[in-house]
């Protein structure tokens, strides 16, 4: 499997699962660079999701992952950075097109929309993919435009 520098980032609401998955990351031999929260206490997520699509945005990691309670305002977040391509994504076929249609370098999810098992799966799954290219690359220079 490809290693990744990823950045990750959530709010009080998705914090547990953030610390789960930085764990699976890890043991992977992944580079994780953790944006925050750092606990269960509430705040905002835009101060947590904006700087971990800033970091894809320019390079400084590969690939990013953002999370809280749904995952749509952290996705939206995420989304308003040029050059961020985040899906949120709430299994595993999802995150297969995200990555393969869409080469998604952003992945949102929502800790009370699934299971953490299948948070698990979700990153595993997205990770993995490859991008198709072909057809797919003139639909994402009209995003990027």
């Amino acid at each position: 499997m490809k290693l990744f520098t990823i950045a990750i980032g959530s709010d009080h609401a998705g914090f547990r699962y953030k610390e789960a998955i930085k764990a699976m990351l890890l043991t992977a031999g992944h580079t994780v660079r953790d944006l925050g929260t750092y606990s269960e206490e509430s705040c905002d997520y835009p101060d947590f999701i904006r700087p971990v699509a800033e970091a894809v945005a320019r390079g400084d990691v590969q690939r990013g992952i953002v999370l809280g309670g749904s995952g749509n305002g952290e996705a939206i977040v995420a989304n308003r950075v040029r050059g961020v391509r985040c899906g949120l994504c709430w299994n595993e076929q999802v995150a297969i097109w995200n990555r393969s249609h869409n080469d998604g370098n952003c992945l949102s999810l929502g800790q009370r929309t699934v299971s953490e098992a299948e948070a698990l799966k979700i990153v595993q799954v997205w990770l993995e993919t490859e991008f198709e290219g072909g057809r797919h690359i003139a639909r994402i220079k009209k995003i990027d435009a």
